[in-house]
């Protein structure tokens, strides 16, 4: 099992909570973002503590292949980690995005595109997300939202709460507002098309570069009932929040240890903490302490694993079936 150093960005909309949700200290400020688990290129996370401490995701996955990632998984994605996991803080809107999918991203930048998901940690009173269109757009419709800055009037717009759960496909348009603070698990994938800043300038009194015309054949423009992923909340046992290609997410809230028996999933599992505290332990006698805000990647040749809450926990696991 391995922790890592988070890699703490800092940004212009980011906030406060980052450093004590996750209880530590650091001098940076204005940190909009976590990453937890990276095998991005010039982001990648370290080991923190044990043996391996001081060496990269990638390193290891250079040791261990399909010992890490599970064997489809391996023959899959190489040596490149194939989830990213950040905790996300805003302070103010983030731009509206969208993501192209494998196929576009591969023609065009020869990269993988991304699905995402969050999961809600907390929300200020007012909080919202952006996630879809609420009314039938066409193309061209939607360039000209852009221009005429109403494109928000488009989309649907959901007040959040802790717990809430959105899943984004690649091709679904979506932002991040302020006064939410979220988990996020996404394909590795740095491809995004910014569709909407609201005018704003960067630090050197610049509008940021909008990409209309790249966004307007990887957005789905489907009408979406509601963005919001609906679920039913389960004590000590799995809730299933999302199942796609790119990963299979699930919720536990725990008040007594749960067994993972992992024997029959040929993959790695990144287990996120979002509440409480406890211990993990694996069948090959290794443990360690975990807590709200930290994240351990458990090897998909574990086969077992126990988690012993010495509070209630809330986890989220995140694996790639195959």
């Amino acid at each position: 099992m391995y922790k890592f150093v988070p890699r703490l960005k800092s940004v212009l909309w980011g906030g406060e909570k980052i450093l004590a949700y996750k209880g530590i200290v650091s001098d940076q400020q204005l940190i909009g973002e976590s990453w937890e688990l990276s095998g991005v290129a010039g982001h990648e996370s370290i080991v923190a503590e044990g043996p391996d401490a001081g060496r990269s995701l990638p390193e290891l996955l250079a040791r261990e292949g399909s010992g890490l990632l599970g064997k489809a998984n391996y023959a899959r994605f190489g040596n490149e980690f194939p989830l990213l996991v950040k905790f996300i803080d805003a302070k103010q809107d983030l731009s509206i995005q969208v993501h192209p999918d494998d196929e576009l991203a591969w023609r065009r930048h020869r990269s993988k595109g991304k699905a995402e998901m969050w999961y809600v940690i907390g929300a200020d009173a007012g909080a919202h997300l952006r996630c879809g269109f609420s009314e039938p757009t066409t193309p061209d419709e939607y360039v000209d939202c852009v221009a005429r800055n109403t494109l928000t009037d488009r989309l649907g717009d959901y007040p959040i709460r802790r717990g809430d759960v959105f899943f984004l496909p690649a091709g679904r348009v979506h932002a991040i507002c302020a006064g939410s603070f979220i988990a996020e698990i996404q394909q590795t994938s740095d491809i995004t098309y910014r569709i909407y800043d609201y005018g704003r300038r960067d630090a050197q009194g610049r509008l940021r570069e909008l990409h209309t015309e790249w966004a307007k054949d990887a957005i789905d423009y489907t009408v979406l009932p509601d963005g919001r992923t609906c679920y039913e909340r389960r004590e000590n046992e799995p809730v299933e929040l999302v199942r796609c290609p790119y990963f299979t997410t699930e919720l536990f809230e725990l008040t007594r240890p749960y067994a993972f028996d992992l024997q029959a999933i040929d993959s790695f599992l990144v287990v996120i903490c979002t509440d409480g505290r406890g211990r993990l332990s694996d069948d090959a006698g290794n443990s360690c302490t975990l807590h709200q805000g930290e994240t351990v990647l458990v090897p998909a040749r574990v086969n077992s694993l126990k988690v012993e809450p010495a509070t209630r926990m809330t986890l989220l696991t995140s694996r790639i079936d195959s």
